[in-house]
């Protein structure tokens, strides 16, 4: 299963498609078993070849503003005809329309499933409250565990620091003694 910063990657990157009138935006999500390359397919076309690369200009930017992240490798952006982003997790396709057709990635990954962004929105905003509550019912056993340890360090301590009083109070008695000892042996010579 991605991370749920891969798949706000993925978000991310639909959005700066469709912020630059990317036509047909489809996320494909692929077979594991099938393919061990990535994750995901992000495909889309421009209406012209200009219009593809300031898609995936677009993308390289929010993804790099918002999350720090670069593309492994930008290939076919000099033609524009094609142009592929590797983001590991994910692989942006940005094509024009006639490329697109010829090539249709969509009919040779028969087995990947077509995913709207509404539903992986929908699906990250689901993992991101569940790791939420996980995090907070860890703090709340975090904090009864540690108050516990400081209740039982208070019970433990308390009766250290009276033994130790005790001692203390007892060494004084000692200390006081021996002095009146060498003051008889003094009055007696």
């Amino acid at each position: 299963m991605p991370s749920i910063e891969s798949n706000q990657l993925l978000l991310a990157a639909a959005a700066a498609c469709e912020d630059k009138k990317a036509e047909d935006i489809r996320i494909l999500a692929l077979d594991p078993a099938e393919s061990g390359l990535t994750d995901y397919f992000l495909i889309c076309n421009g209406t012209n070849e200009r219009q593809n690369v300031a898609i995936t200009d677009e993308i390289e930017i929010r993804l790099k503003r918002e999350f720090g992240v670069y593309p492994n490798s930008v290939e076919g952006r000099r033609q524009g005809e094609w142009i592929l982003m590797d983001y590991v997790d994910f692989i942006v396709h940005v094509f024009s329309a006639e490329k697109r057709a010829f090539y249709g990635l969509e009919r040779l990954r028969k087995s990947a499933t077509t995913i709207s962004v509404a539903d992986l929105d929908a699906e990250v905003s689901a993992r991101i409250k569940e790791s939420r509550a996980k995090k907070t019912t860890m703090k709340k056993a975090v904090v009864k565990v540690a108050a516990k340890k400081v209740a039982k360090k208070a019970t433990v301590a308390a009766p250290v620091k009276k033994a130790a009083a005790k001692k203390t109070a007892s060494k004084k008695t000692v200390a006081k003694a021996p002095a009146k000892k060498t003051s008889k042996k003094s009055s007696k010579k």
